[in-house]
């Protein structure tokens, strides 16, 4: 039912709305059940994504010292892209056996763009040393992680990684998990050693070991032959991926017609490159893998997709290994989740039994639903402004409930004022919203 006001007190959109209930209502249904929907379809995320305006450049250099890093690696490489357009700064650290170069680029700059450019004046560099391998380029990103799942026991290390490698198959299952990398593992490597003794028997040398293993260890493409039922590819597949194929490879060939092969001159091994570096967890050797998060995945969709898949895959560890969750990000966006909840009951809780036993219970209860009623109609407005639901906004939300509730009780009890006046209860809902909207504004 719509209320009738005199003329002069129709003026301006409080007292309209007052004076129009349909109209209040409406807007009151829209905020309520928009900002349902609008909540549920929301990115939620432990942090909003920060944009790393930066290229890094890392070259490897085994044996070397850092001075030797700098004056041969990093120098003739900051010369070279230091006049790209966009770089604000050239940051360089020199560490024994390796380098890296960080060009930071200016705001607004199109950091793929200008990873180009750095890769094409990295290419175009010939005086590197000849024993540094090829620089690696890449533009850095902010990858969302949610947490760490740690494999740990008392075994080996080749243990360990092909355990984590089946976890890892394993995770990748779940639709809740796309993005997982392994950490704390010493990368891979087949270790070949020949004896003097044997290289002496068979007239041999270390290059010509190393030079008949590249020429049998080979994958490559050969083309295409036309026949009558079609075009066949050729292709030369004969790469070898692990120690035991390198030491079934012929060698050279005895005066009998036998074939001298790398396993009958050398021991192979297939082990983890020489490192310092290694990983404990509990006083036990442990691998890493890390899991992100992407796209619309929620941290509490993945990090209870993480612990579903550790629960199944536990069971099928050999005896001593374990599986452990550490660093679970999930765990504080819940409780700040949680933190919002708890204070917005305890609001409207005080709202509605202070005001019900001071004023009356009828302005309580308007007075509270004035306070889900401004927070879900927010939520129709973050899509457009690019804002999720993360640390940070339920954080303004946390510090905007407070101002909400003291300024719902401020309205209410100056409506109540009027009505204890005398007023009839449109015209004191409307002058006494009308005092106080200004100072209320201010105060927001």
């Amino acid at each position: 039912m719509t209320h009738k006001l005199p003329a002069d007190k129709t003026d301006g959109p409080i007292a309209w709305m007052a004076g129009h209930s349909v109209a209040a209502n409406l807007v009151m249904l829209v905020c309520l059940l928009g900002g349902v929907l609008a909540l549920l379809h929301m990115k939620k995320e432990v942090f909003p994504p920060i944009e790393v305006d930066a290229v890094a450049v890392s070259v490897a250099y085994p044996g070397a010292s850092p001075e030797e890093v700098e004056d041969g690696v990093l120098l003739v490489i900051e010369e070279a892209v230091r006049n790209i357009e966009g770089v604000d700064q050239i940051i360089s650290a020199a560490h024994e056996g390796s380098g890296r170069v960080t060009v930071e680029l200016l705001t607004g700059v199109d950091p793929q763009t200008v990873g180009q450019e750095v890769q094409a004046e990295v290419d175009r560099i010939s005086t590197f040393p000849v024993d540094a391998e090829a620089p690696r380029v890449r533009v850095l990103t902010f990858r969302r992680g949610v947490c760490t799942v740690i494999l740990y026991g008392d075994v080996s290390t080749k243990v360990l990684h092909e355990l984590v490698e089946q976890a890892r198959d394993q995770f990748l299952q779940d639709p809740s998990i796309t993005q997982m990398d392994v950490e704390a593992v010493p990368p891979l490597e087949i270790g070949i050693e020949v004896s003097r003794a044997n290289l002496r028997r068979y007239g041999l040398t270390l290059d010509d070991v190393a030079s008949r293993l590249r020429q049998a260890s080979v994958d490559l493409p050969g083309g295409g032959l036309k026949t009558d039922s079609g075009e066949l590819l050729v292709r030369v597949t004969e790469r070898c991926d692990t120690g035991v194929e390198f030491a079934a490879l012929p060698i050279i060939a005895t005066d009998e017609g036998g074939e001298v092969l790398l396993g009958d001159i050398a021991r192979v091994d297939d082990g983890f490159q020489d490192t310092d570096r290694y990983s404990l967890y509990n006083g036990l050797p442990a691998v890493k893998l890390n899991v992100y998060r992407v796209g619309d995945q929620t941290p509490v969709e993945v990090s209870d997709a993480c612990y579903r898949k550790i629960s199944d895959f536990e069971s099928r560890l050999p005896p001593g290994v374990k599986m452990a969750v550490e660093n679970d990000r999930s765990v504080y966006y819940r409780q700040r989740v949680n933190l919002l909840l708890k204070n917005g009951a305890i609001g409207l809780a005080l709202v509605l039994v202070t005001l019900g036993l001071f004023l009356e219970a009828r302005l309580a209860f308007w007075v509270m639903m004035g306070i889900p009623i401004s927070f879900l109609g927010s939520f129709l407005f973050l899509p457009a402004t690019d804002v999720s639901i993360n640390m940070v906004s339920l954080f303004a939300y946390i510090i905007a409930l407070g101002i909400v509730v003291d300024d719902a009780i401020v309205v209410g009890e100056n409506v109540y004022h009027y009505r204890q006046e005398g007023m009839p209860p449109l015209a004191a809902a409307i002058r006494g919203a009308r005092e106080v909207a200004t100072p209320v504004t201010f105060s927001i």
